[in-house]
């Protein structure tokens, strides 16, 4: 029997988030026991019709995680807790209770795995967080620690995180590294922010536009989770699709496939006075990473290959004009 046959406990902190919910219909149709939290009571019953069982947990209340894990026994534990639901016109606020959520919420989250039997846990954290002028870069690459403003804040968080799910003894850690999130209730997504400022031509390049935006389809990064629950060494992985995407040549195209206006240009300056600090380093600074170690080491084959046919098939299969 493989370890994708063998029925397991599993826990998905986070369930019935943008990742969460194909995660959770997977691993029940795999035949897994799933327990699903969520700190929303109106999403008890799509956690339930997802195939779960489904409880009511706050990430930030040790008591009520300890209680949520321990009451699960789990074999495995997924993290995939944010709180990036609700837009914010302000970046660092905007990531406040995720940054949180990484740093304080993993910690208790480890320790009621640990205690709890659980062999692995799955967790959620980022793949753009390498310095700029480090050229193509790996799971292997330094983050960008002293990063300025909400940048360093958020991937000091992350590495935080990381490192309490790689260190916990006996536990088997494995860490997710998600690419820019697009598809179905995502900000490039339809009706979400990024699409409508693209197709309002309120999103410009910055700069020479020569940030790499690693993209991954919503539905890959579920299917990548779903496969180390089960699959792959402990360790670091990138999840993002084949093609990264500098800015100036992903906006225009997104923005052909919307019928919206050509982008502008805006110089580095203007964008960090208008848009804060995170546009100049995503718009113009961000190295380009690779996939190359999750899919040798997990076998995995990306639907979406390439953000150029899943922006497409996102957006009701049109094409840029």
């Amino acid at each position: 029997m493989t370890a994708e046959e063998m029925t397991m406990r599993v826990f998905v902190a986070g369930g019935t988030g943008v990742v969460g919910r194909p995660v959770v219909e997977a691993l029940a149709g795999q035949g897994h026991h799933v327990v699903a939290s969520t700190q929303r009571p109106d999403n008890l019953r799509i956690a339930e019709k997802l195939g779960a069982t489904a409880v009511l947990m706050d990430g930030l209340d040790d008591a009520s995680v300890r209680q949520a894990v321990l009451d699960a026994e789990p074999d495995v534990v997924v993290n995939l807790m944010t709180a990036l639901s609700v837009p914010s016109n302000d970046y660092g606020k905007w990531l406040t209770i995720t940054n949180r959520l990484r740093s304080e919420g993993t910690k208790v989250l480890m320790s009621a795995a640990h205690d709890a039997g659980a062999h692995r846990v799955v967790a959620q954290s980022a793949s753009f967080m390498t310095r700029p002028g480090s050229g193509p870069t790996d799971e292997t690459a330094p983050p960008y620690l002293d990063a300025p403003g909400p940048i360093g804040s958020h991937i000091q968080a992350n590495i935080a995180a990381e490192e309490m799910v790689l260190d916990t003894p006996g536990v088997d850690g494995v860490v997710l590294r998600y690419g820019f999130l697009y598809g179905d209730h995502t900000a490039i997504g339809p009706g979400g922010d990024i699409a409508k400022a693209v197709e309002a031509g309120t999103m410009p390049i910055v700069g020479t536009g020569a940030g790499y935006y690693p993209f991954v389809h919503v539905d890959d990064a579920a299917w990548a989770t779903v496969r180390a629950v089960s699959a792959g060494a402990p360790g670091v992985y990138n999840i993002l699709d084949d093609e990264p995407a500098p800015q100036a040549e992903w906006l225009p195209y997104l923005a052909g496939i919307l019928g919206g206006p050509a982008p502008d240009r805006i110089s580095e300056q203007e964008a960090a006075e208008r848009f804060g600090i995170q546009s100049v380093y995503y718009g113009s600074q961000l190295p380009a990473a690779s996939n190359a170690k999750v899919k040798a080491e997990l076998g995995l084959v990306f639907a979406y290959p390439s953000w150029r046919a899943g922006f497409g098939s996102v957006f009701g299969g049109r094409e840029a004009s």
